[in-house]
């Protein structure tokens, strides 16, 4: 069975350049809850470094996707105002692309694929990617949120979040970050590269565009290894033999 790891990054809007309105629906509950002017400040400060958490304040900069079988990989990334050439670094290839060139190549390379591993891509990266698509009016070529459970999802788009599956569906108090996951399975952490997640932004205001897509294919691949450290792990778990089951997919 055909399948396909993918990870994006984002990055939020300027929330001073936002109209009053957006602004006020966005800052509504700090408003609400807030006890000082210092803890309003507080919250504000992380609603504005939050804003590329969604969809609906943020956009996708980065998209990196890898073919588990061929181990061939391709990173789409935006840079604005650049004209950034191809290049090959290992067995990835990054492409430059508009956010919305990205999309309509991922929805169309789906269409070859029936399972889809992320990590908290259910939670996040999916509900992301097709928010965004709708902006862009592009339609996806597969339904990767119809289930929750593997065991009840369709057979030609299983989608495996690696986090929800580790975590024994939410059943661990706590689930972990990709780090510690990573850290557990003895796999180089793609924090331990220089660059974390929550640089994203900064990055890609100094134009550090490369970086990004460098950063996003390291994710991708500590994906895999954590897809076969897990196997041995949670070998017992009835979700997981699913995932791990020659006949059903990887094996």
């Amino acid at each position: 069975m055909p399948k396909l790891i993918f990870d994006i990054e984002t990055i939020g809007e300027d929330f001073d350049s936002l109209d009053k309105t957006t602004q006020d629906s966005l800052t509504r509950w700090i408003k609400r809850e807030a006890r000082s002017d210092e803890e309003y400040q507080a919250k504000l400060k992380d609603l504005k470094e939050g804003l590329g958490f969604s969809p609906l304040t943020g956009e996708i900069v980065a998209l990196g996707i890898l073919d588990c079988e061929k181990n061939q990989a391709v990173v789409y990334f935006s840079a604005p105002n650049k004209d950034i050439k191809e290049y090959s670094k290992d067995n990835f290839i990054f492409k430059q692309k508009t956010e919305e060139e990205m999309l309509k190549s991922f929805w169309e390379g789906a269409r070859k694929y029936q399972e889809f591993i992320g990590f908290n891509s259910r939670c996040f990266d999916v509900p992301f990617i097709m928010a965004r698509s709708a902006k862009h009016k592009i339609k996806p070529t597969k339904n990767l949120m119809f289930n929750r459970y593997l065991s009840s999802q369709r057979f030609d788009a299983k989608h495996i979040d690696l986090l929800d599956q580790l975590s024994f569906y939410g059943a661990m108090q706590r689930k972990g970050s990709l780090h510690l996951w990573c850290r557990l399975f003895g796999i180089k952490s793609p924090k331990g590269q220089g660059v974390t997640g929550d640089e994203v932004s900064s990055l890609y205001a100094q134009g550090e565009y490369q970086k990004i897509a460098e950063y996003n294919s390291w994710i991708c691949e500590r994906l895999e290894s954590c897809m076969s450290g897990g196997k041995s792990i949670l070998i017992y778990s009835r979700s997981w033999v699913i995932i791990i089951n020659p006949i059903n997919g990887i094996s």
